[in-house]
């Protein structure tokens, strides 16, 4: 997400402030999953149980935050060409309209294989209202857990999707400028992390980065916090748009 984009969003949630028109923040829910499959042939058809530890991952992921995940379903579609989606194409929005069920509160993640190293995306709770049936999350089917996607598949790259689903940026955005992620209890950082650079301190002057944040790029196996102020403000969004 640009900064400009980003802008726009905080622009918005203010406006909502203002009008007394965001709701207190939700101390938690429980959200329903739908799970879509795609695959071409057997390649990127998971099992049942490399879905249920995909679960389970972000179970333990956001369980200091209130939401948990319930598996309503899980859905197979053999389709080489939506298989290949790629973010923003016709091919995406062809699949997500056949596929995605549910309302504003349900979550819908789709493994396919989008090519040009993407691990994933998604959409943000501010987009809702403007295009229901985009709404959800795309993964690289390979970064499940027990995926070829070293070194992330361990399964957190849906645990960095969904907090943007949940309406968090990364803890990059904007670099250094005091705002950031619009989230006062991560720390400042000028650009990605990668690997896991324990002690970088890429914005002189402050603490070191949030490397083992879920909202940064490292590796998998770095990852494991959330903050309380990127709690309070999934809470937020959650209220106010889902």
């Amino acid at each position: 997400m640009t900064d400009e984009e980003a802008a726009l969003i905080e622009e918005e949630l203010s406006a909502l402030e203002e009008a007394g028109m965001v709701a207190p923040p939700a101390s938690g829910s429980t959200i329903n999953v739908y799970f879509h499959v795609i695959h071409s042939g057997s390649t990127g058809k998971l099992t049942a149980a490399q879905v249920a530890d995909q679960m389970s991952v972000l179970s333990a992921a956001y369980a200091s935050t209130g939401f948990t995940f319930n598996l309503v379903s899980t859905d197979y579609t053999d389709n080489a060409t939506w298989f290949a989606m790629g973010y923003g194409t016709s091919t995406e929005k062809t699949a997500k309209t056949a596929l995605r069920q549910g309302g504003s509160a349900d979550l819908n993640i789709y493994t396919a294989n989008p090519g040009g190293g993407l691990l994933g995306w998604a959409t943000f709770p501010t987009s809702y209202s403007s295009n229901p049936k985009d709404d959800g999350v795309v993964l690289l089917y390979s970064s499940v857990p027990g995926g070829s996607a070293a070194p992330y598949n361990l399964g957190d790259t849906a645990t960095h999707e969904v907090g943007h689903w949940m309406g968090l940026y990364h803890t990059f955005q904007g670099g250094c400028k005091s705002s950031g992620d619009s989230v006062s209890d991560t720390e400042p950082e000028k650009s990605a992390a990668y690997g896991c650079p324990t002690g970088r301190d890429s914005c002189r002057g402050g603490s070191v980065d949030p490397i083992t944040n879920f909202m940064d790029y490292t590796d998998d196996s770095c990852m494991n916090t959330f903050t309380s102020g990127q709690t309070s403000r999934m809470q937020t969004a959650w209220s106010t748009y889902r």
